[in-house]
C-alpha cells in the first residue's frame, strides 16, 4: 500500500503509523508532500515535524530526495523493501532533473557525496543539498573549498560514510528543513557523540526554530530563517571569524 499525504496532516494518524504498521513492520510507504515549508498556506501546512516525529518509531525506513531523479529512486527503493518506508519531499516544482524510465535502487542507509573540499563540511538532506551545493561553489571565491554530503536517510543514517567524513572535517554544517528539535540534525549529533568523534569539532545547525513559523512564500521563510543559499553562506562564513 502507499499512503500519499501532507506531512502536516499524517501528524494526526501517528498512532495508527505506529500500531497499525511499524508494530508489525509491514511493507506500507508513506510519501509525504509538503515536507517543510509550504509558503502560502500559512503555519497549519509547514511540513515542519516528519523528521522528528518518525525517526524515532522502530522499524520505519525515513527517506528525503534531493530532487524528481531521487524521488522516483526512493519510491522504487520504498516498494522494493520488506517493510515501512516513509518519503518526504517539498512543495512545488523540482530542479529540474531527468527522471529514469526504470530509476534504481538506493542502498539503504547510504549517502552520496555531493563535492568533496578540505576547508569544511555540509552535511544536509533533501530539499537543501541544492542550496548547500550553491553555496559552496560560491564559496570557492573567498579560498573555502567546502564539501557537501547528502544523506539521503534520516533513519537508517549513513552511518559509515558520516563517521568517514567526521574524521576528515573539523569544521561541519548540519543543515534541514525540518524542525531542530529530535530532526535529521539531531541524529547525526546523536551518532557523532555515540561514536565519540565530537572533540576537536566546531558544529553548527540550521533548521526550524522551536515555533511555529509565519505566513509567507518559501522564498521569503527560507530567506528569513537563514535556509537558503545565502543563509548557508554566511553560517559557513562564521567559521572563520
Amino acid at each position: 500500500p502507499a499512503v500519499a499525504i501532507y506531512s502536516t496532516f499524517m501528524q494526526r494518524a501517528y498512532d495508527q503509523i505506529v500500531h497499525d504498521v511499524c508494530l508489525q513492520n509491514l511493507n506500507v510507504n508513506f510519501f509525504l508532500d509538503r515536507g517543510g515549508l509550504v509558503g502560502e498556506d500559512g503555519a497549519t501546512h509547514h511540513g515542519a515535524f516528519d523528521m522528528s516525529y518518525l525517526r524515532h518509531i522502530p522499524n520505519l525506513v525515513v527517506m528525503a530526495p534531493k530532487d524528481e531523479a531521487e524521488l522516483a529512486r526512493m519510491m522504487v527503493t520504498a516498494f522494493d523493501y520488506d517493510g515501512p518506508c516513509s518519503v518526504r519531499y517539498p512543495r512545488g516544482t523540482g530542479v529540474g532533473a531527468k527522471v529514469s524510465a526504470t530509476p534504481e535502487i538506493i542502498a539503504i542507509g547510504r549517502g552520496e557525496l555531493m563535492r568533496d573540499g578540505e576547508d569544511a563540511l555540509i552535511i544536509t538532506i533533501g530539499s537543501r543539498v541544492y542550496p548547500a551545493v550553491e553555496a559552496a561553489m560560491e564559496l570557492i571565491e573567498d579560498g573555502l573549498r567546502v564539501a557537501v554530503f547528502n544523506a539521503r536517510f534520516v533513519k537508517p543514517l549513513p552511518k559509515e560514510q558520516l563517521l568517514e567524513l567526521a574524521g576528515r572535517f573539523d569544521r561541519i554544517l548540519l543543515v534541514e528543513e525540518n524542525a531542530l528539535a529530535g530532526g535529521f540534525c539531531s541524529a547525526v549529533l546523536e551518532l557523532f557523540t555515540e561514536q565519540g568523534v565530537m572533540d576537536g569539532k566546531r558544529i553548527k545547525q540550521l533548521g526550524l526554530p522551536d515555533e511555529f513559523v509565519e505566513h509567507g512564500s518559501q522564498k521569503e521563510l527560507r530567506q528569513m530563517l537563514g535556509l537558503d543559499k545565502d543563509g548557508i553562506k554566511r553560517t559557513l562564513r562564521t567559521f572563520y571569524g
